[in-house]
């Protein structure tokens, strides 16, 4: 068996503020599937750790999302949660952690680019978190977690700023409604040339369904599709025909 301990992985937990008693987890969280072809003596790669992981971190937000959300229905929180553990943010925590420089990787993955691949911070990551848990105890790894993350509502918000919110509902609405359901009115201009006010609603099939404002057009037609999609999460169904 290959020596579990190394610099990388002794910075890392001194980074997590968590040192593991069994260090061949944290190697088996960190090892690619492509490292077992050039070292099969390596013991295991991170897939297991990773399935368990993703079970783990889905509770740890649940349950912290639950708690400072208290007056949020269901699929605002289900939204919410996904956004924290998409692929693409997975990816940008495990950079933040520098969990790229701990990757072991194949020569060949290596070669093409692996440790800056999506689908491989993702994956250690989510291994990171089984390790923890499979290490530690529940409470260990919620806390380390918790700490990576940092404040949720400002993660969210930094998230939910840069989602497009007119894509989202077309997605929504488009598989039961159509491509040309939803159209955009402007209802009002107001204000002086240098500081305008437009008041957009949104459409679907003729009838107003969301309505918003904005400094120009494009910021009032966000509003108003957010405003769309507010009406959609609070239906009981969820169900975008609902609107029609």
């Amino acid at each position: 068996m290959a020596e579990t301990s190394s610099p990388t992985l002794d910075g890392l937990q001194r980074r997590l503020g968590y040192f593991f008693r069994d260090p061949s987890l944290l190697r088996d969280a960190v090892t690619h599937p492509s490292y077992l072809q050039d070292h099969p003596e390596s013991g295991a790669a991170n897939q297991r750790l990773e399935f368990l992981g993703d079970a783990v971190l889905q509770l740890i937000l649940t349950r912290k999302l639950f708690q400072i959300f208290p007056q949020e229905r269901e699929g605002r929180l289900s939204k919410r949660r996904s956004s924290l553990t998409k692929g693409s943010f997975l990816a940008q925590i495990a950079l933040e952690m520098r969990l790229d420089a701990c990757l072991l990787l194949g020569a060949g993955e290596e070669s093409t680019g692996g440790r800056s691949k999506l689908s491989a911070l993702e994956d250690v990551f989510e291994a990171l978190v089984g390790a923890l848990f499979l290490d530690g105890d529940f409470a260990s790894v919620e806390r380390v977690v918790l700490a990576v993350y940092g404040d949720l509502e400002a993660r969210l918000a930094t998230v939910e700023n840069v989602e497009n919110p007119k894509g989202r509902l077309q997605e929504l609405i488009q598989p039961v409604h159509g491509n040309r359901a939803l159209r955009y009115e402007v209802l009002h201009v107001g204000g002086a040339d240098h500081a305008r006010d437009f008041e957009v609603a949104v459409l679907l099939n003729q009838r107003p369904v969301g309505q918003g404002r904005g400094s120009s057009k494009k910021l009032a037609e966000e509003a108003a599709a957010r405003a769309a999609l507010d009406v959609l999460e609070k239906s009981e169904t969820k169900e975008p025909d609902r609107l029609g």
